[in-house]
């Protein structure tokens, strides 16, 4: 798992059918040794752009949608409540 910020959203109109419906967004990740990467997260829980979260990545990822045939890597499955002191 990563600790994450949201920065972004990302539109996408040509896709596989079942990425429709699906929200996507541009995360930058906040701490440990991949500080700075940027991934693509499908947001399922209603977080917004600023927002700090916990993103899983890869199968754990898949299961948070019920599919594990859906072609994702990466998903926020938390967000972090203001008051945390994460360093940034």
């Amino acid at each position: 798992m990563l600790v994450a910020r949201l920065t972004d959203s990302i539109w996408a109109t040509k896709k596989p059918e079942s990425l429709n419906g699906l929200k996507f967004m541009l995360a930058e990740v906040i701490r440990g040794n991949d500080k700075g990467q940027k991934l693509i997260v499908v947001d399922t829980i209603g977080a917004g752009i600023g927002d700090k979260v916990i993103v899983c990545l890869g199968s754990s990822a898949r299961r948070m949608l019920g599919n594990d045939d859906i072609p994702i890597d990466a998903a926020v499955i938390g967000i972090i409540d203001e008051d945390c002191k994460f360093d940034e």
